[in-house]
């Protein structure tokens, strides 16, 4: 089948690299413009990009489709159908409608549910049991269209949003293959009810509020890990340190919010408005990522100190 890709982060790559193995001929590639990143600032490729050019196929990265050249461009290119995944632009009605067989979304979420930019994120920090994901026929609402196949995954006790990325990244390249596979599914229309919109993460949201109960917090740092991730600061004095919090469990305990209960190699266990979290997984400000053993070598944390 004829067709064209677009996305742009690396949870849409899989979904290239199914469609290339299946013998799909790709048209295009379309990608987010390269961006200024790393300590240099200089523009880096997505890495849908890379990975295209990569496999040697052409690639676009228009900044949008409000010029008649690119919509006229992309119709020309004579796609049957366009499958997008993670692309993050909104398509005008006239990008939509010029695929033979129109535009196909791939949404890590169960439709209706978590309709939006940030579907994987809400779905832990919200306690989901479950989430999963949905080959969508594209119309011009917001994650409204007909669903043709949907898949659901069971989300982890103690599974963070980078690993269940990882997961739906997979199956979403599972389903597009089988849904292209199968010309005549039948588009089901998304339920009046259930709706929720998973509103892009605000880093705001992401520092900890110790007076909430441990399931909630809990929650928080595993939805927002490994970005933009959970933090608290701590340390005496007028300019303590922010430490990340990337994976952690629900334990017993009890104290005063944010009290540092107790250390070890297991993780830091902190006392929250009910019960008590294990942070196993920290981050010191410009350092990497650690397992609570190794992290407190470097930062000894002793019971009774406390987070803010």
């Amino acid at each position: 089948m004829r067709l064209v890709f677009m996305g742009t982060p690396e949870f849409s790559v899989p979904v290239l690299e199914a469609l290339v193995a299946a013998g799909h001929e790709l048209a295009a590639v379309y990608s987010q413009p390269p961006r200024p990143a790393g300590r240099g600032k200089k523009p880096r490729p997505s890495p849908v990009q890379a990975r295209a050019e990569a496999l040697g196929l052409p690639v676009r990265t228009p900044l949008n489709f409000r010029d008649p050249a690119e919509r006229e461009a992309f119709a020309a290119l004579g796609a049957e159908i366009a499958v997008v995944v993670a692309y993050g632009l909104i398509l005008p009605q006239a990008v939509l409608d010029a695929p033979a067989r129109g535009c196909l979304n791939i949404h890590a979420s169960l439709l209706p549910r978590w309709r939006g930019a940030a579907p994987i994120h809400r779905a832990v920090m919200a306690g989901d049991a479950e989430t999963g994901v949905c080959i969508m026929q594209m119309e011009a609402g917001l994650d409204t269209g007909p669903v043709l196949l949907r898949e659901a995954l069971a989300i982890g006790p103690e599974e963070t949003t980078g690993a269940l990325h990882d997961r739906l990244s997979a199956l979403g390249a599972r389903l597009i293959v089988e849904a292209l596979a199968q010309p005549g599914l039948t588009p089901e229309p998304q339920p009046e009810e259930g709706v929720l919109y998973a509103a892009k993460i605000d880093k705001a949201e992401a520092k900890v509020d110790w007076t909430r109960p441990a399931a909630e917090v809990d929650r928080l740092v595993r939805g927002l890990s490994p970005f933009p991730g959970a933090w608290a600061e701590t340390g005496p004095g007028p300019a303590p340190e922010r430490v990340k919090f990337l994976a952690s469990r629900v334990v017993p305990g009890a104290g005063e919010p944010g009290e540092v209960l107790a250390t070890g190699p297991e993780g830091v266990t902190v006392a929250c408005g009910e019960g008590a979290v294990c942070l196993t997984r920290l981050q010191r400000s410009g350092k990497g990522a650690m397992q609570a053993e190794d992290f407190l070598r470097g930062f000894p944390l002793a019971a009774g100190s406390r987070f803010d």
